[in-house]
């Protein structure tokens, strides 16, 4: 059944959940809205991540443009990221297009590397608070400059290649491992970062996709109706709700998925 003949309402709904979701607790829609389109929809695993790639880069843009409003943005940090993670994402999707091409085999990696993703999701969303606790109190602790560049850039290229193949990992990984590596840095400064790097990353990662032919444009248009306002209504709901709560049952869900992924 469609909308207007074109838009089908279930992916509309599904994208105003997960936009929901992400407006509750954060998180980015990568760790959401792939499975979902994978195990309940049935989209081809290539095909969800590339869509869901530039799914992510439109939402993203939205909330770096309202961290760089507020300057809440560390673009040191971003431009570290961006070093290690654009070189390291195009060279991921070369691969994969070759791998396509000769043994169309990319789907089978693609799920099983979304599988690892999501468990590692779930840990870090667990993990999140206690961690950027501890970096308040013992923030002298933190690496020096220098090294803290240099281990940023390879964050960055790690990024690169698993959001490439999966398009998760840029958030609740990416923020944990730059709470441990810049803790003298304002926290709200890094989550700025984070979500500017995921910008140019995202959609990279999503024009390489759709240049290797596995980007569904019309599913995109779909998600996209349902997300913006329900990014919205989560970012003003979620406040009155207690983050906890929400924070362990996602990431309970996404321990599960990401196992049944694994095992399919």
């Amino acid at each position: 059944m469609t909308i207007f003949g074109f838009v089908d309402p279930a992916y509309v709904a599904s994208g105003l959940g997960v936009g929901l979701l992400v407006g509750m607790t954060g998180v980015g829609g990568g760790s959401l809205m792939t499975p979902l389109l994978v195990l309940l929809f049935g989209v081809h695993p290539v095909a969800a991540v590339g869509t869901d790639l530039l799914f992510a880069a439109v939402t993203k843009t939205v909330g770096m443009a309202v961290h760089g409003f507020n300057k809440t943005v560390d673009w040191t940090v971003t431009r570290w990221l961006a070093t290690g993670s654009v070189p390291a994402t195009i060279v991921t999707l070369w691969l994969l297009s070759r791998l396509q091409a000769s043994t169309g085999g990319s789907s089978k990696l693609v799920a099983g590397v979304l599988g690892v993703m999501l468990v590692a999701t779930a840990i870090a969303l667990l993990l999140r608070r206690p961690l950027a606790r501890l970096v308040e109190r013992r923030g002298r602790f933190a690496i020096d400059e220098r090294m803290g560049a240099t281990a940023t850039i390879t964050l960055g290229a790690l990024l690169g290649v698993v959001v490439s193949i999966s398009s998760i990992g840029a958030g609740a990984i990416g923020m944990s491992a730059l709470l441990l590596l810049h803790a003298r840095r304002p926290i709200a400064r890094l989550i700025g970062a984070d979500i500017a790097h995921a910008v140019p990353l995202t959609l990279i990662a999503g024009i390489g996709h759709w240049l290797i032919g596995s980007v569904d444009f019309a599913l995109l248009g779909a998600l996209l109706i349902g997300s913006i306002p329900g990014v919205i209504a989560g970012s003003a709901i979620g406040p009155r709700l207690p983050e906890a709560v929400l924070r362990i049952g996602l990431a309970g869900v996404l321990a599960v998925v990401g196992a049944k992924l694994l095992v399919a």
